[in-house]
């Protein structure tokens, strides 16, 4: 049996998506000033990566020596700025995934709604997992490769704070997003879109996509590939246990 969410109008659903829409924005902006308020602790974090002694391992044969540098004016304050939003989301991820569940669970049977409120459950774990590796070990991989690359000796590699942050927020904020893949499919197993057999016949194309997806991240060396890949693969295992 469907819930209330049939008898609403196209207007009362749009009511309740512009709802969910600006409790979410107004988290988000709330979080966002307090990261605001203490800059020398947000980029202490967020410049950790840069320090050598944040390696949790090396390459072998690898030394890590990496300083940033400004060459625009404004770099600093729009940098300052992109940081506390994006933690503010980062922060506030729980939050919103139970506004999209309190949006959608209306729409759900009843056999689907207990499904489905578990994949919006794992999906925050699943998130910030993703996070992890993603500062962790992946971000500290592409740095070491990138620092000591160079086609030739004349070449001195000087790293900009804007070239460093586009680095650091694709390498943490999207692997956590592509850690979510197993919620995706424990909502779509749920109401039997999909299911085991399907993932399970679907290994070969995954393993593909997964070695794919993994190099167009982190397009350094194979290496680095193979660390992303690793994970990514486990979670697509994971999924299959997921699904019904």
């Amino acid at each position: 049996m469907a819930g209330k969410d049939s008898e609403m109008s196209f207007w009362d659903h749009l009511e309740a998506l512009r709802g969910t829409l600006f409790r979410s924005v107004l988290a988000v902006a709330l979080l966002s000033f307090i990261f605001l308020c203490i800059p020398k602790t947000l980029f202490k974090a967020v410049l950790w990566p840069t320090q050598g002694d944040f390696l949790l391992y090396r390459l072998p044969g690898v030394d890590f020596s990496m300083s940033l540098i400004n060459i625009e004016l404004s770099a600093q304050f729009f940098v300052y700025l992109k940081v506390a939003v994006l933690c503010g989301v980062v922060l506030a991820f729980p939050y919103i995934v139970w506004e999209i569940w309190r949006f959608v669970a209306p729409a759900l049977y009843d056999n689907e709604r207990k499904a489905v409120r578990k994949a919006f459950w794992l999906s925050s774990g699943l998130f910030y997992l993703g996070v992890a590796v993603g500062y962790f070990v992946v971000l500290p991989v592409c740095l070491m490769f990138f620092v000591n690359f160079s086609v030739s000796d004349a070449i001195v590699n000087t790293i900009s704070l804007s070239s460093y942050m586009s680095l650091f927020t694709g390498m943490v904020f999207l692997i956590g997003l592509l850690f979510e893949f197993p919620t995706v499919v424990l909502a779509l197993s749920a109401i039997g879109i999909i299911d085991r057999a399907w993932l399970r016949k679907g290994r070969r194309y995954a393993v593909i996509a997964v070695m794919v997806l993994a190099a167009l991240i982190t397009p350094s060396d194979p290496f680095s590939m193979f660390v992303l890949a690793i994970p990514l693969y486990g979670l697509y295992e994971f999924s299959i246990l997921l699904s019904r």
